[in-house]
């Protein structure tokens, strides 16, 4: 048998878990020195509450999760006799994969008849969500794991994702963004361009004075970098902004046509902390990232 895991910070709710059969890690963020794992110590996220609280000067923090916590997720199903595959965010954006290595290694050890695999989606929030289902869409059409593993191989780099932020103190304040000059906080109206690299990390790619005309970038992105994008599902993903995510939907059915596969997703509450609200971006099949 194979056990599948992601990740809350893939943006999957548990009703979507469900639907595939995933098991949640979950990924945690402090306020106030308390710290909330989402999923566990509520079963809803709040986004409007949780962001709103951001939006009064709320500065939450994340942090990895410890070696002996994977332990606690995955050696139940090993000791079961269960394979294991792990679909999760970005290695490069944390170090709490360190603490996952380790346990890794460990059980191994314990388990040397077991396998454990991991597909890095190299992104984080609506880009992983989007290959977290792609992989859940490919074991209910009957695939095997190797042939998802070497299906990832090469898909993982045609899911891109471009974003745009409305507050640059919450990724000043980690860090996070390559490329992102902190001076330009200090210029009004300016939002930077982000996008999830090859590497999976997030960079600055451009800036533009005014929402509209960062909404016009995204477009402009999935017209330059669009690969068949009908043919697969098309996320528009927000830090609690649906006004402003049903704005770019309309905006992409006016461009690439009516009939345009789109599902709107709410940005997970950890991501979130580093993002800040009000931040909208698009998730499609590519050329490239």
């Amino acid at each position: 048998m194979l056990t599948l895991y992601t990740d809350t910070d893939t943006d999957i709710t548990p009703a979507v878990a469900a639907e595939y059969g995933y098991k949640l890690i979950s990924m945690p963020y402090s306020v106030d020195a308390k710290t909330v794992y989402p999923y566990v110590d509520f079963t809803e996220f709040d986004s409007r509450a949780f962001y709103d609280m951001l939006r009064s000067g709320v500065l939450p923090t994340t942090s990895a999760i410890s070696k002996e916590r994977y332990i606690e997720y995955f050696e139940p199903e090993l000791a079961a006799g269960n394979d294991i595959l792990y679909v999760h965010f970005s290695r490069a954006m944390t170090i709490t994969f360190n603490a996952m290595d380790e346990a890794v290694a460990e059980l191994r050890a314990k388990y040397p008849e077991r396998r454990f695999e991991e597909i890095d989606t190299k992104g984080i929030t609506t880009i992983s969500y989007a290959i977290v289902r792609a992989v859940g869409d490919l074991f209910k059409a009957g695939k095997t794991l190797d042939q998802v593993l070497e299906w990832a191989k090469t898909e993982v780099d045609h899911y891109a994702m471009y974003f745009f932020a409305d507050d640059l103190k919450f990724f000043r304040r980690s860090g996070r963004v390559s490329g992102l000059a902190a001076t330009m906080g200090t210029l009004i109206g300016i939002r930077p361009i982000i996008y999830m690299s090859a590497e999976g990390k997030m960079t600055s790619c451009g800036k533009e004075k005014g929402r509209v005309k960062a909404m016009e970038h995204l477009i402009g992105r999935v017209a330059d970098l669009g690969d068949d994008i009908k043919s697969y599902r098309f996320y528009v993903g927000h830090t609690d902004a649906p006004e402003i995510a049903k704005e770019v939907g309309a905006m992409l059915k006016e461009r690439f046509g009516e009939d345009l596969n789109i599902e709107y997703v709410v940005c997970n509450p950890t991501a979130g902390s580093h993002s800040g609200p009000n931040g909208v971006g698009v998730c499609f099949h590519a050329k490239h990232r």
